[in-house]
C-alpha cells in the first residue's frame, strides 16, 4: 500500500488567523477526490486563502476515504492556529495552537467523532500561552532575511531580532524553538540544510545580545512547510521566514 498523506497547513500567526494562506498538500487516489478536498477546504477558509498542493497518484485510499475526509475537514479545524492535519491512510494527527484545554480536547474530539472507529487520532494539540503571543506581536508576520543562499542575516533582519530579544526579555527565560524555513528552490537536501543554518545564526545573534543560548533550540524545515505558493517570487519570499514558538 502505498503512503497516502493529506497535509492542511495553518501557518499562521493567531493575529492573523483570517488571512493567512492554507496550503492543502499531499497525493491523492483520484482527480474527485482532488476536487472534493479543495471544494471542502476552499467552502471552509475561502477560495483565495486555499493554496493548492495537491496531486493525483498511485496511492491506495481506505475504503469510503473521501467521504471521511469531507467529515473531517469541518469547522473545529477553523479554532486551530499555526499547526497540520495530516491524515496517512487511516492514521490522523493534528497538531498546532488552540486557545484553552477545553478547546484543545473538544476539537480532538470532534475530529474522532466524524470518523468510524479504524481510524486513530493523535492529538498535538497545545494551548496558546500568552507568551507566544508576545513572539507573535513582535514578529509581527515580518521576514528576517538572510544574504542570498548564505546563513547571513541582513541588516533589516539584525533590526527585527533587536526587537525580538526585547521581546524573549519579556517572556521570563521561557524556551523558545526558533525554526528556518526557505522556499522550495534548489534540492531540499540543501534547503534542509540552509534553514537549520539561519536558524542557527538567529540563535548566535540573540545570545551576543543576552539571550540564553541554551533557552533556544534550533530547528530546519526548508521547503517542507510553506505559507504561500512557491510558483511566484512574493510567495517564495514569504516562504523564506524564520518561526519563533515557545517550547511546551
Amino acid at each position: 500500500m502505498h503512503k497516502l498523506a493529506l497535509v492542511f497547513s495553518l501557518a499562521c500567526a493567531p493575529a492573523f488567523a483570517q488571512l493567512a494562506p492554507v496550503v492543502v498538500a499531499g497525493t491523492v487516489p483520484d482527480e474527485a477526490t482532488r476536487a472534493a478536498i479543495l471544494q471542502r477546504a476552499r467552502a471552509l477558509y475561502g477560495a483565495t486563502r486555499v493554496v493548492d498542493q495537491l496531486a493525483v497518484g498511485a496511492v491506495v485510499a481506505p475504503p469510503n476515504w473521501s467521504a471521511h475526509m469531507q467529515k473531517l475537514l469541518g469547522e473545529p479545524l477553523k479554532q486551530v492556529t499555526q499547526g497540520q492535519l495530516t491524515i496517512e491512510g487511516n492514521r490522523v494527527g493534528i497538531r498546532g495552537d488552540v486557545a484553552n484545554e477545553a478547546l484543545r480536547q473538544q476539537v480532538a474530539s470532534e475530529l474522532a467523532n466524524s470518523l468510524n472507529p479504524t481510524y486513530t487520532i493523535s492529538n498535538g494539540l497545545r494551548v496558546n500561552a500568552p507568551a507566544q503571543k508576545v513572539l507573535d506581536t513582535a514578529l509581527a508576520r515580518r521576514i528576517i532575511e538572510f544574504e542570498s543562499g548564505q546563513a547571513v542575516l541582513r541588516p533589516s533582519g539584525m533590526l527585527i531580532l533587536d526587537e525580538m530579544a526585547a521581546a524573549l526579555g519579556q517572556i521570563g527565560g521561557r524556551k523558545v524553538e526558533v525554526i528556518g524555513h526557505t522556499d522550495n528552490t534548489g534540492t531540499r537536501e540543501a534547503n534542509l540544510a540552509l534553514s537549520l543554518a539561519r536558524a542557527g545564526a538567529v540563535r548566535s545573534y540573540l545570545a551576543a545580545k543576552g539571550i540564553a543560548a541554551a533557552s533556544i533550540a534550533v530547528a530546519g524545515a526548508g521547503p517542507d512547510q510553506p505559507v504561500a505558493d512557491n510558483s511566484g517570487a512574493e510567495g517564495r519570499a514569504r516562504n523564506r521566514r524564520i518561526e519563533f514558538r515557545v517550547a511546551d
